[in-house]
């Protein structure tokens, strides 16, 4: 299996003028207001039977992307790294992917759109052109949290870049118990799904209000095959913002769970085809 959306950060380091990284991250958050390093990582993994993860972006900042690519050379089951460039200046941006994608495990980009003040960000002309920097590089796409803001640029992006893999974390948020945010989330996931170039993670599905559970997930996990198939889902623990929820054991335990009732061919589709195929992953590191 492969844990294809795993996050670190250390809450120790400084940027130029003291401002913390990670300024989205507070005490507000509790536990999860402390560093994460790939040792504890590491551990959690191992313990759950997993020969690797994709490190994924959690500030929009090189420092970041630097951080992740220097945990990779160090640690085995990192099997790639989705990191941050400067997406809305295409010309700095093709400047840090010549430097990024010169390491092969740089699989992706990501931006926190969620935390952009831009309703329009993938709309933007510059990011746009970007993107198909991106795309002309053969990496993946990862838009975090994408309804209500940006679920429907998502959609647009995907057609109209059909060569970029665009990847939907945590099923774009569905807004379970709002019945109107729902119809719209159904429309706009199903229209995702629709393209050929998309692909969703089953994670970040500790919803407000909603017991996490296989029972309570079922449903949400069928649409969702129904939209993608097993061939463009694939699993993600958002370890450790998913230990707000549960421990790692039992955020795969569910997962797992909903992903037994399939064929054998779509469980390894889903536990670890689509994360190689859509990343480009290294098939024997880990």
């Amino acid at each position: 299996m492969i844990d294809a959306h795993l996050h670190l950060w250390s809450l120790d380091t400084f940027v130029t003028g003291g401002v913390r990284p990670y300024s989205w991250l507070g005490p507000q958050h509790g536990a999860l207001f402390r560093s994460f390093d790939e040792d504890e990582a590491g551990e959690v993994l191992a313990a759950a039977g997993m020969r690797g993860a994709v490190l994924v972006q959690a500030d929009d900042t090189v420092a970041d992307t630097e951080s992740m690519l220097a945990v990779a050379g160090r640690q085995p089951w990192v099997l790639g790294v989705v990191g941050w460039i400067r997406l809305d200046s295409p010309g700095e941006a093709a400047n840090q992917l010549d430097r990024f994608a010169a390491n092969p495990v740089f699989r992706g980009v990501r931006h926190l759109v969620h935390d952009d003040p831009r309703d329009d960000f993938l709309d933007l002309p510059p990011v746009r052109e970007s993107l198909g920097l991106v795309a002309g590089r053969g990496l993946a796409f990862d838009v975090p949290d994408a309804f209500p803001r940006h679920l429907g640029a998502t959609v647009r992006l995907a057609q109209e870049l059909p060569g970029l893999t665009v990847v939907l974390d945590h099923l774009g948020k569905p807004p379970l118990g709002d019945p109107d945010g729902m119809e719209l989330w159904r429309t706009e996931f199903s229209a995702l799904g629709s393209t050929g170039n998309a692909v969703a993670k089953l994670s970040g599905l500790h919803l407000p209000g909603v017991e996490y559970s296989a029972d309570s997930l079922r449903w949400l996990f069928g649409f969702a095959l129904e939209c993608f198939g097993a061939d463009r889902l694939m699993i993600g623990s958002d370890w450790p913002v998913s230990t707000l929820g549960a421990p790692y054991g039992r955020t795969l335990e569910v997962l797992l769970e909903l992903v037994s009732t399939l064929s054998p061919a779509e469980q390894t589709a889903i536990l670890e085809g689509t994360a190689i195929r859509a990343y480009g992953l290294d098939a024997g590191a880990g």
